[in-house]
């Protein structure tokens, strides 16, 4: 009898063994999480990238006053567009027209004398070739003659800066360009010393914006442009755009036409220069806005945005391996759209889950979803 009942014992705890067994492959096979995919494919993108700029005319100018004196007139307004030659200012030139007259009157005095002289000199001249005096008085008025030459000179030099100072009383326009704000009034006493320039002169026909490029985007930048040095690089650059505060656009394209010739220790940046054409005014020194430069590529590894996720500034991607799900680290040359360029980590054909990982963690068993593969055919 108690034979008996341990051998039922064994088969009934067989029996459980076995349910049990059975009942652990089923959990197993149940606690696998459907998730999408989607292949790896190739495709063509663009990166834009945006880098504040800061606008000047290619010629600003600081209009100054070369002479001292009470401001007579003021010629323009703030904001006209000048021209070249124009006339913007007049100071007060009555002390300077009478310098200018007097140094006038001295001219005429040494031309006088220097007559004199020239005929002291010819008559000297004709006495010691007759030996009627001796060939020292020739020497003493040829003397007195070269002096008189001098004087003339001298009082013409003066004349001729007496001249300068009282053009210098109308001040004009070096350049084209527009007026910036008229520091000063009607009466103002003038000059050369005064810490605030009459105003400032800004030729924009053309303009420049300055931006500055970090070392690895200039670095990318010689890697995607051809050419033996630099310059050669930044001749075959493509076109800029310069996008303005409000978020709109300039109507027409730029050009990168220089770049510093050192990094900024401080900031590890670069600074460049792009032109633009302004042929209506529509952009003025001291605006600022954006130059945006887009680079495209042509069959490159495009992955949505939303099937990564990112820590501490690094990319991740979730596959599947053996059944289970696994994390993948991506290296990227940046944004296009709503996709990431990728450059590593993955490679074309390759699986990757598009979603439905937020709440899993790599080793969790996971399946692709059946007949539902993103993109399959």
């Amino acid at each position: 009898m108690r034979g008996s009942f341990l051998n039922l014992f064994v088969v009934i705890s067989g029996a459980i063994a076995i349910t049990s067994c059975n009942g652990k492959q089923q959990n197993a096979a149940s606690a696998e999480v459907e998730v999408p995919v989607e292949t790896a494919r190739l495709g063509n993108g663009e990166i834009v990238k945006h880098y504040p700029a800061s606008i000047e005319g290619v010629v600003t100018i600081e209009v100054r006053s070369q002479v001292s004196g009470y401001l007579n007139k003021i010629h323009v307004d703030e904001g006209d567009l000048v021209k070249a030659g124009q006339v913007l200012f007049t100071i007060d030139s009555r002390s300077y027209a009478e310098q200018y007259n007097n140094t006038n009157a001295a001219v005429q005095v040494a031309k006088a004398s220097l007559a004199n002289a020239k005929i002291e000199l010819g008559r000297r001249k004709e006495l010691v070739s007759n030996k009627i005096v001796s060939d020292l008085q020739a020497q003493q008025a040829q003397a007195s003659y070269d002096g008189a030459a001098a004087a003339l000179a001298q009082a013409q030099a003066a004349a001729q800066s007496a001249k300068i100072n009282l053009d210098y009383c109308t001040i004009k326009a070096p350049v084209s360009g527009y007026i910036g704000r008229i520091q000063y009034r009607l009466g103002s006493v003038i000059s050369a010393a005064n810490a605030l320039q009459l105003t400032v002169l800004s030729d924009v026909h053309n303009i420049n914006a300055y931006f500055s490029m970090s070392e690895n985007d200039f670095i990318t930048f010689q890697n995607t442009h051809k050419g033996a040095n630099i310059e050669e690089k930044i001749k075959g650059a493509a076109p800029v755009k310069l996008q303005l505060s409000d978020g709109s656009y300039y109507n027409l394209d730029g050009k990168i036409d220089a770049i510093d010739g050192q990094f900024d220790k401080s900031t590890g940046s670069v600074s460049c220069r792009a032109v633009f054409s302004n042929p209506n005014g529509v952009l003025r020194d001291g605006n600022t806005g954006k130059i945006v430069i887009a680079k495209e590529f042509r069959d490159a590894l495009l992955l949505p945005i939303v099937s990564t996720f990112t820590v501490q500034d690094k990319v991740y991607l979730y596959s599947i391996k053996d059944g289970k799900m696994v994390q993948i680290p991506l290296e990227t040359d940046g944004k296009s759209g709503n996709n990431y360029i990728v450059t590593s980590g993955v490679a074309p054909g390759d699986s990757y889950i598009v979603s439905g990982f937020e709440r899993l963690q790599p080793g969790t068993p996971v399946k692709a979803l059946k007949n539902k593969v993103i993109g399959q055919k």
